[in-house]
């Protein structure tokens, strides 16, 4: 039996280059890119196609961050489709980044620059928004948005004959201070990115619990520091490129500086070519890369203080969302 992917946010970046590694992987396989710009759907798939001529590729019009869209690619995939192996939730956003200036510039020059970097914590604060919905616009399309396409999807997730595996895309970012169960939408705070990013740790942890005996898994990535159009939206391109050799520098010292989305991608790869019963469903993976280029992936366990709360509470909260 071919199996089913399915990819948000592919069209670009660490999305992107998955599928590339997929189709290198499973030239059989059927590989959907749900995306929220259909241009660029159809030139990533023309790209994939170059080098896969043979490969079954579909596009799936997917905006993560608007319920009716979310509902109804759900529906229009089900129409096409009788299973769904594996779902990549990768779509996310990072609007309006600020910087710290005076605190980047104090840890470029210390001895935590490599955590600087690494987790831009202390330096990154983002302008969040409503949604015509009703939600803010980084929990909307970040997490509740790939909640409702799991929830939306459980049918082809669910089945006797083969397990599933839903695979979500978080960060190094991701910090339980940035995060609230009395604030899940971080409507309070100016981090809401870490947040949401926490909050898809949680909610892997949760799906586990509810969803493991009726055959659907979840794990959690983070792909490292890499070089994508969210990354360049943080500072100025001409700094990105002042500093991107001292990048490729501290890479000596650190894994964590992936840097290339293809190595970005490679837990995200390596969780494809695991058995999903067999993963640890209180890990997180790690896409790591050597001083010498080796890529390789390495569990680390979620870091929550709250996990009991999290796996009771934390999908009847999201499910009580109305939209």
């Amino acid at each position: 039996m071919k199996k089913v992917v399915l990819v948000t946010g592919a069209n670009s970046g660490i999305g992107l280059a998955l599928c590339e590694r997929l189709l290198s992987q499973d030239a059989q396989l059927q590989l959907c890119l749900a995306c929220r710009n259909m241009q660029r759907a159809e030139a990533a798939r023309q790209a994939l196609l170059v080098s896969h001529p043979q490969a079954q590729v579909t596009l799936l019009h997917l905006d993560v961050g608007n319920m009716r869209s979310v509902l109804r690619a759900a529906e229009e995939f089900k129409q096409k489709y009788n299973r769904l192996d594996y779902l990549y939730l990768n779509a996310g956003i990072m609007p309006n980044p600020r910087v710290d200036h005076k605190a980047f510039y104090k840890g470029l020059f210390s001895s935590n620059v490599v955590h600087m970097f690494a987790t831009g914590e202390g330096l990154l604060t983002q302008e969040d928004k409503v949604t015509p919905n009703g939600l803010q616009e980084v929990f909307a399309t970040n997490l509740f948005g790939h909640f409702l396409l799991v929830r939306e999807l459980e049918p082809l997730l669910c089945q006797m004959d083969h397990n599933s595996l839903v695979i979500w895309t978080s960060s190094s970012n991701a910090r339980r201070s940035a995060f609230s169960l009395d604030d899940i939408q971080h409507q309070k705070g100016r981090e809401p990115y870490s947040s949401s990013k926490y909050a898809s740790d949680l909610l892997s942890l949760a799906l586990n619990r509810h969803y493991n005996n009726r055959g659907l898994y979840s794990s959690v990535i983070c792909p490292g520091l890499v070089m994508t159009y969210l990354t360049y939206g943080i500072l100025p391109s001409f700094f990105w490129t002042l500093i991107m050799p001292i990048m490729w520098l501290i890479r000596i010292f650190t894994n964590t500086f992936t840097l290339s989305p293809y190595n970005g991608a490679d837990a995200l790869f390596w969780l494809f070519m695991q058995k999903p019963e067999s993963l640890d469903p209180m890990a997180k993976y790690h896409s790591l890369t050597s001083g010498l280029g080796n890529n390789y992936t390495q569990p680390h366990k979620v870091r929550t203080d709250s996990q009991i709360l999290s796996l009771i509470f934390f999908m009847p909260i999201l499910g009580d969302f109305r939209y």
